[in-house]
């Protein structure tokens, strides 16, 4: 793997994407991609586009980005200020040019997004498709929490939470949605019924994400028959905050297909659904499933052809 000049934006190394390379009848190319952004929005949309690049030029027709991937602030409530209203501003244009400039799908990681409590953000997922249409929007439904040692968050704090599971038809099969903290509830995945893959944004803390970021994402790709593509923040942030990265993208059977421990670049793979259809048929848990978890929650099935 070749390695592309370092940026100026994080002080680790960033890697370059893989050649294209032919794939398998019916494999399609998906990407996630690390960051390590920092508090100007400009500087983050800037490395987010060349990454972007990277990965289209590598044959991704599928790219995600990280959770907060257009900023994280000096302090919790930076968001607040840059926090955009639904179909305006710099974020959500940036992701639509991106998404119809390269003809892909785009999973814009996590923005904020307004809400009716002016001293909050939602933390919103939004989905493009190639021709930059916005297709589905996901909320962050559980926040972060966390008092341990010197290390505290109270994501609740500045975030209003999201109450909907949300589930996209997309061309390469059904797309769940969700961010970081959520990977903690495997609840919300049953929730989505039958997906083919999985997307998680995260920003994990390096206390965290060392101790069980690896495990959940394996999980739920095992859990649930499903790929599981893992875009994440990775390494020091000018506020003095450290996350964790591992970016990854997982198969069906827990298998890591391909990951970067640190620093900006790229990570991709091929989801292959005659594969998935094999190990489902060979082990067919999800339909020995005896206990619902369904009930009373609120699930989005967005079918953008159906719009």
């Amino acid at each position: 793997m070749t390695r592309a000049k370092p940026s100026s934006f994080a002080k680790t190394k960033s890697r370059a994407a893989p050649k294209p390379a032919k794939e398998a009848s019916g494999v399609t190319r998906v990407a996630a991609i690390q960051m390590a952004s920092g508090p100007n929005v400009a500087a983050n949309l800037a490395e987010a586009e060349r990454l972007i690049g990277m990965a289209a030029a590598a044959g991704a027709m599928l790219v995600a980005l990280p959770e907060n991937f257009s900023i994280m602030g000096l302090n919790d409530t930076d968001k607040i200020a840059v926090r955009e209203q639904a179909g305006k501003g710099p974020m959500q244009r940036f992701l639509a040019s991106q998404a119809r400039k390269h003809g892909i799908w785009l999973v814009g990681g996590s923005i904020p997004m307004a809400c009716d409590d002016p001293g909050k953000v939602r933390n919103a997922c939004l989905v493009y498709d190639d021709k930059g249409k916005l297709v589905a929007r996901y909320d962050k439904i559980h926040l972060f929490g966390l008092d341990l040692g010197n290390e505290h968050y109270r994501e609740e704090s500045t975030i209003e939470a999201g109450d909907r599971v949300v589930v996209v038809e997309t061309p390469f099969g059904r797309l769940g949605l969700s961010i970081c903290y959520d990977l903690r509830f495997p609840e919300l995945y049953r929730a989505m019924g039958a997906v083919d893959m999985i997307v998680v944004p995260a920003a994990f803390t390096a206390t965290t994400g060392k101790a069980h970021f690896e495990t959940l994402i394996r999980a739920r790709a095992i859990e649930n028959l499903a790929y599981v593509i893992a875009p994440a923040q990775g390494g020091y942030h000018v506020s003095g905050r450290e996350t964790h990265g591992d970016s990854m993208i997982v198969d069906p059977w827990g298998n890591i297909l391909d990951r970067l421990p640190r620093g900006s670049g790229v990570v991709i793979a091929g989801l292959n659904p005659a594969y998935q259809a094999g190990l489902r048929a060979s082990l067919p848990a999800l339909k020995h499933r005896t206990l619902e978890c369904r009930k009373g929650i609120k699930v989005d099935v967005v079918k953008p052809g159906e719009r």
